[in-house]
């Protein structure tokens, strides 16, 4: 009889806190019905490329290169969002990205032979997107992105061993969730890019002639991946 009782005393406890968190209190309920709404984000992303080898022999050195490691960077850009139904949004978001790649190429030979070098970028990109949002409960909502962008490099130097093209563009997937805080929504989202362009920069009559020229001629293409943390305030 006592076991019963406890028993029925913890199914009653189970309930009393369903109940509770399903008249839990929604902040904003009506936000996510709005035909447009504007904010902001900033994060921190890690630039990446894919790169393919030559092979070509230069002064009878073949070197090979890669990004051994990432270097942070920062991300900041305004949001665009337009309501098509409770489920699918439309998103535009405007972002600049402030970023380093740091490369080190090792001769084939293993002659204990390398360079370093590095590229600094500050991508302008015009990301659009449709966003995939799940069922809101209480204040929270996690939802997907995917979508297109294009970009334009605003810091490209000439003279450097490695030159990258002034314009990328790829495709973008994500994952977030809106968090509905009283007077605005946080969404944390983990958004991946894939850049579907060429960037390496192959006529460089700017170096030719150089030393530096074979890092170049090392490489036959370069394409970029980014993984992106961002916190947005709509």
């Amino acid at each position: 009889m006592k076991r019963l009782l406890l028993i029925l005393s913890i199914i009653s406890c189970l309930a009393t806190n369903m109940l509770a968190q399903q008249e839990k209190v929604k902040n904003q309920p009506y936000v996510d019905n709005k035909l447009f709404h504007l904010g902001f984000h900033v994060g921190i992303h890690a630039q990446d490329l894919l790169l393919t080898h030559s092979g070509i022999a230069t002064n009878g050195e073949v070197w090979f290169a890669e990004i051994p490691s990432y270097s942070p960077g920062f991300s900041v850009g305004a949001i665009g969002d337009m309501y098509l139904n409770p489920y699918f949004n439309l998103r535009f978001i405007p972002t600049i990205n402030f970023g380093e790649k740091k490369f080190v190429f090792r001769e084939q030979d293993n002659k204990g032979e390398e360079f370093r070098t590095s590229v600094r970028s500050s991508y302008l990109t015009f990301p659009i997107s449709v966003k995939y949002s799940a069922m809101r409960l209480n204040n929270c909502r996690p939802y997907l992105t995917a979508g297109v962008y294009g970009a334009f490099d605003l810091g490209r130097k000439k003279g450097n061993p490695l030159l990258l093209k002034g314009f990328d563009a790829g495709i973008e997937v994500g994952i977030g969730c809106n968090i509905y805080l009283p007077f605005f929504r946080l969404c944390p989202e983990l958004k991946f890019s894939f850049g579907l362009v060429n960037l390496l920069e192959s006529n460089r009559p700017d170096i030719a002639g150089q030393e530096t020229i074979k890092y170049s001629d090392a490489l036959t293409k370069a394409t970029s991946r980014m993984v992106t943390l961002t916190f947005n305030f709509e």
